[in-house]
């Protein structure tokens, strides 16, 4: 489901399963397998550990962190999509790092903790609930772990789909994800340009709204310091 937007089209059918299915179904290696760059500017100072992809799409990014030792669970609503990432780890030996698992983020509840868990781009326009998605998100997140959230902050080079939108900047996404202070540091809250490329080629200036947030206590222990 992880997307860049700004080739989005309306949707002909209202089902997200249905519409991410086509979408990926449309044509070979939507986004070519790439990290996003953010990912790949910030998550190369961390320690590879465990990492939850939120809304994989191909694995472009699950793919860069388990070929730099992470152990990823990659998440997506996308049959079509997964499997094809799932072929491309296979290719490069990546297999056995990364699990591939279909699932609407909108019902689903992780199970573990992670060392990073990341969400790119989780815009869509059928049903999502995005800000629920990430709340629920923060619970997956282990002590010492981080918190990586890309949004568009803009719209990307006019996209029909996203006509008429207002993105949330970081200040908002901070407050979204409704982190208790006593447990999370904020260590990014900013906005950041980038080039992107129009399906006509195209190059435009857009700007993205990252927040990375480490958690530096579990909620058991916060808990606990409320009490004392």
């Amino acid at each position: 489901m992880a997307h860049h937007g700004h080739h989005d089209t309306r949707p002909d059918s209202d089902d997200p399963t249905t519409y991410w299915d086509a979408r990926y179904g449309e044509q070979d290696a939507m986004w070519r397998f790439r990290p996003n760059a953010v990912l790949a500017t910030e998550a190369v100072r961390f320690t590879p550990g465990s990492a939850l992809d939120l809304g994989a799409g191909e694995g472009g990014d699950a793919l860069w962190l388990a070929d730099r030792g992470w152990t990823v669970r990659a998440v997506d609503i996308s049959r079509v999509a997964l499997d094809r990432g799932a072929a491309t780890a296979r290719e490069r030996g990546l297999d056995g790092m990364v699990r591939w698992e279909q699932a609407d983020l909108t019902t689903w509840v992780p199970d573990e903790t992670f060392d990073l868990v990341t969400s790119h781009f989780l815009h869509s326009p059928v049903a999502l609930d995005e800000e629920a998605i990430l709340r629920t998100a923060t619970t997956a997140v282990a002590p010492g772990g981080h918190l990586l959230v890309v949004k568009h902050g803009e719209v990307p080079g006019g996209a029909p789909v996203h006509a008429g939108r207002v993105f949330p900047g970081p200040e908002d996404v901070v407050v979204q994800l409704e982190l208790d202070p006593a447990a999370w540091s904020v260590d990014l809250a900013e906005r950041r340009p980038r080039d992107a490329t129009l399906p006509d080629g195209t190059t435009v200036r857009t700007e993205d709204v990252v927040v990375l947030a480490t958690r530096t206590a579990s909620r058991s222990e916060d808990e606990d310091g409320e009490s004392a």
